[in-house]
């Protein structure tokens, strides 16, 4: 199985330096941020250092850009139809299938990231998901959709979390990645966070500092008895299918399903392990 992304780094487009040293780093993905963490009279600056710091990445790679609102989104998409194919788009404040439509129009063949940051991003989240063959993943921006739905905490989140988990997975896509922990040193907090997300079906988190790099991988790996409980499945199958035998059980009763066979797999793959087809 493909090894699951858990990891993915944001840094500053206008900050060349930080983008070379994201780069080195073992984040799974390097997200070079036009948008937010841009002010605008650094924009082309940014676009620029882009291009000259992306055109051999050799690694995974997304460009946030701006919305379609801002008079830069169209020198954002123009650079990355320059770029090598592999270079991703991270779409922000996505609202409609449409603007996935034109984008992908613009784009032909690239894949697509986009983010949901409001409630009418969160109320279609299928439609969007569903919009082009070039979506690649859909996930929530949080700190934009707290202000949006006027919440002072984040258990008016929960509904929208689920909402683009159910969404993406519907949609035949990865399970969504968290939106970025904002308390950077916070390790204890920002992996209880990651936790929680976890047992609601999110898969990895952004980053916005590589200190947050290993706790998000800590926390989305299997634990131990996981692991175990999920070899103890996959040789389970494998040893009945070597004898013939079609109702598996578990040593202590338990019959084993499609889905929980499904389930020990990915576990497995999580944990860098190989498993038994």
């Amino acid at each position: 199985m493909t090894r699951p992304v858990l990891t993915l780094l944001y840094v500053p487009g206008d900050r060349p330096d930080r983008v070379g040293k994201a780069l080195a780093s073992d984040a799974d993905v390097v997200i070079v941020d036009l948008e937010d963490a841009v002010a605008p009279a650094a924009k082309d600056a940014a676009r620029a250092a882009a291009a000259q710091l992306l055109t051999g990445a050799g690694r995974l790679v997304q460009v946030r850009i701006n919305h379609p609102s801002t008079p830069w989104h169209s020198d954002d998409v123009a650079l990355l139809a320059a770029l090598p194919a592999g270079i991703s788009a991270r779409v922000p404040k996505v609202e409609s299938p449409a603007q996935v439509r034109e984008l992908a129009a613009a784009l032909p063949g690239r894949a697509l990231h986009l983010l949901l940051e409001s409630a009418l991003g969160v109320e279609r989240a299928f439609e969007i998901a569903t919009a082009s063959k070039q979506v690649a993943s859909v996930g929530l921006g949080e700190a934009d959709l707290r202000s949006d739905l006027r919440l002072s905490g984040d258990a008016g989140l929960t509904w929208a979390r689920s909402r683009v988990v159910v969404a993406a997975r519907a949609a035949g896509l990865p399970s969504p990645h968290m939106s970025a922990y904002p308390h950077v040193k916070d390790t204890g907090g920002l992996m209880a966070s990651c936790r929680e997300g976890r047992a609601l079906g999110f898969l990895g988190r952004t980053a916005i500092h590589p200190i947050q790099l290993a706790p998000i991988r800590d926390a989305f790996r299997p634990t131990a008895p996981e692991v175990e409980w999920a070899r103890s499945v996959v040789a389970t199958v494998g040893q009945a299918h070597t004898e013939g035998i079609g109702a598996v059980a578990m040593e202590d009763g338990t019959f084993l399903d499609v889905a929980m066979v499904e389930q020990a797999r990915d576990v497995l793959a999580l944990a860098d392990e190989p498993t038994i087809s």
